[in-house]
């Protein structure tokens, strides 16, 4: 319930949650940070939480949404463990806390210096901010530090397991990418003659409906 109502004491993705409420629509970044929360720090089942993001998506196109959800849980056994840390993350994009005290005004007035982690106020800052930990705004639901190293500890062990290995690779053959990965620092071809740049102008142009531009 506190993922899903955006209370659970880490400040950007209680933010991120109550714009999805409310608006609908939420970047990429911060739907996978979401769903790192939900999956690696609250150790919450995919299958319901990825239906209840399905269900606040304007956009939510199932194709995608589920393929995407899966990897970013750690289910598919073939991706990269991807874990977000919420607080990380508000260094990173929004050290002001702009962004937080819009969507969760309960920390308007906590000090900037403390809007990543407001668990760490001394009681004077809070009663000063009108915010009190346990009372206005939850502490954290869990130790973040902890729950990284216990998630990646546990999903590590699993995937060592010859079973998840047999279980991997049968899903590699299945929906693995096909493409040869280059070798480091290679480019790929891209013609640069006028003729296949006009080609393609036109093939848009087409599509588009519009009489290519004289040159073009």
């Amino acid at each position: 319930n506190a993922w899903c109502t955006g209370k659970m004491g880490f400040p950007l993705a209680d933010a991120v949650m109550r714009a999805l409420l409310k608006g609908g629509w939420i970047n990429f970044r911060m739907r996978a940070m979401l769903v790192s929360v939900a999956s690696y720090m609250l150790w919450l089942d995919w299958r319901p939480t990825s239906r209840f993001l399905a269900q606040h998506f304007l956009d939510y196109e199932p194709g995608i949404h589920y393929p995407q959800f899966q990897m970013q849980a750690g289910t598919t056994g073939i991706n990269a463990l991807r874990v977000y840390n919420p607080t990380k993350q508000i260094r990173d994009h929004d050290k002001e806390g702009k962004f937080i005290k819009r969507y969760v005004p309960e920390l308007a007035n906590v000090p900037t210096k403390y809007i990543a982690e407001p668990w760490k106020m001394p009681e004077k800052v809070q009663q000063s901010s009108g915010c009190i930990i346990g009372k206005d705004y939850p502490g954290p639901i869990v130790d973040l530090k902890e729950m990284y190293k216990e998630s990646r500890a546990r999903i590590g062990a699993v995937r060592k397991q010859l079973k998840s290995k047999e279980e991997a690779k049968k899903v590699y053959e299945k929906h693995g990418s096909r493409m040869r990965p280059r070798a480091r620092g290679s480019k790929r071809k891209i013609s640069s003659s006028s003729e296949d740049g006009s080609m393609k102008q036109k093939s848009l142009n087409e599509f588009m409906g519009k009489k290519p531009r004289p040159g073009a």
